[in-house]
């Protein structure tokens, strides 16, 4: 069992090492078995002195000698057991471990390696103490099943580690790490699980400079997630996130592609207060006016102007085919371009609804490109929504826009009556008898 370090060793190795360890080195030469029993009788008495500091160069000595002579399945048996030594230190431990951890890459095969690290999962496991060794080489195992094609236990393996709790871990490698995890459960379709870990990382800590490529690659799988359920407003707020970073904005051919998605996702978000709002402040970039047909776009949308449906498809169709995000599969993207017409229609209904007080549904499906009961259903939406207010008579072909008074509206409305009432006959009252003074000075000259 491992235990912490006593505050004086009970004896010092240091010179007993210094004179034994060159000629052990020569022996393991030729006979490097030699070599092992002595390296480990040496690791029991510093074990059991109690001296650390030559119990970890001991326990270096033996793993190199097992790994530089190719005896793999040896070094794996040696690591358990010298892990379950009476008396062995923690740090002891956690230096053995690290060295074996150095020879992940030398080994001859990807088996060798599979069954090292293996090990070190073993014995690292329910120890804090080596906690950050154990997610080292757990995620070098999650790299191996990944690259096999076996992502189901790549992120199972991967997401199983609490890596924000390790307190000995520096903040850059907990954020990388959450980021793969959140990626792998990405891949293997888990949008649920990868949302809950990407609350892991603080969007405060990403506006220091130093993570500047840790939050570009935070928000670019954040997009992912958001387009697994088309949450257009949230992409688009996650675009603008990345256009904030000054990488990006000092390249054009990189702040180009960003900008444009944030047109596109802006746009195909629902109408409300919060789309309105960054609508318009896209419409206040300066560099938008270098994306002329993408600027277009954007000021036909705060326009309180009608667009056609037809001329709007034929005008960006090119250029919404060539997005990145409108080049996905035939469902996806159908379910883009319908979405759009749909934005485009609201966007009509609002206007329509703020120059009109009753419509007649004919002229409203001409004004609209649609059929009497794709109107009805767009009305309907808008009403639930709170975006308009509508009431269709069916009977009468007919559409009212405006708003029916409450009764406080309509008693405000007779008490201003009443008062501008009162005030004009006040008024008139004012200038009869001014008119009367005027006639009495005439006629008294």
């Amino acid at each position: 069992m491992s235990r912490d370090a006593p505050l004086k060793a009970e004896k010092d190795f240091t010179s007993i090492l210094d004179e034994q360890f060159p000629e052990i080195e020569n022996l393991a030469k030729n006979d490097y078995t030699s070599a092992l029993e002595k390296y480990l009788f040496l690791e029991k008495q510093t074990r059991q002195a109690s001296d650390l500091a030559s119990s970890k160069r001991v326990l270096q000595k033996i793993v190199q000698v097992l790994a530089n002579n190719g005896d793999w399945k040896a070094l794996n048996e040696q690591l358990v057991l010298l892990s379950k030594k009476h008396g062995q230190l923690k740090i002891a431990v956690q230096v053995f471990v690290q060295e074996a951890m150095e020879y992940l890459d030398k080994t001859p095969d990807q088996d060798t390696k599979v069954a090292l690290i293996e090990t070190i999962r073993t014995i690292t496991e329910s120890k804090i103490f080596v906690e950050v060794e154990r997610a080292r080489v757990t995620r070098e195992l999650s790299h191996i099943r990944r690259a096999e094609g076996n992502i189901d236990e790549a992120t199972e393996l991967l997401v199983e580690l609490q890596v924000e709790t390790y307190g000995s871990m520096n903040l850059r490698e907990k954020m990388e790490f959450i980021l793969e995890q959140m990626e792998l459960c990405i891949l293997k379709g888990d949008f649920t699980q990868a949302t809950i870990l990407s609350r892991k990382i603080l969007t405060k800590t990403l506006q220091q400079e130093e993570y500047q490529d840790i939050k570009l690659e935070y928000y670019q799988l954040l997009i992912k997630i958001g387009l697994s359920k088309n949450d257009y407003i949230n992409i688009a707020r996650y675009f603008l996130s990345i256009y904030e970073i000054e990488t990006i904005k000092a390249d054009e051919t990189k702040w180009k592609p960003v900008l444009i998605n944030i047109v596109y996702f802006i746009i195909l978000s629902p109408y409300d207060n919060l789309q309105n709002d960054l609508i318009n402040k896209v419409n206040q970039d300066t560099n938008l006016k270098k994306l002329e047909l993408h600027q277009k776009l954007v000021s036909s949308f705060i326009t309180q102007e009608l667009m056609r449906w037809p001329i709007i498809k034929e005008l960006y169709s090119t250029e919404l085919e060539l997005s990145e995000f409108f080049t996905k599969s035939k469902k996806e993207n159908e379910k883009h371009w319908e979405d759009l017409r749909n934005r485009v229609i609201e966007h009509n209904l609002r206007v329509i609804s703020a120059y009109y007080t009753r419509i007649t549904l004919v002229r409203l499906n001409e004004l609209l490109d649609l059929q009497e009961h794709e109107t009805e259903h767009f009305i309907s939406l808008l009403v639930n929504q709170g975006t308009i207010y509508a009431k269709i008579n069916r009977p009468a072909k007919l559409v009212d826009f405006a708003k029916p008074k409450d009764s406080n509206e309509l008693l405000n409305e007779w008490s201003n009556n009443i008062d501008q009432l009162l005030g004009h006959i006040e008024t008139i009252g004012h200038l009869i008898t001014k008119e009367e003074m005027m006639n009495g000075i005439k006629s008294s000259a």
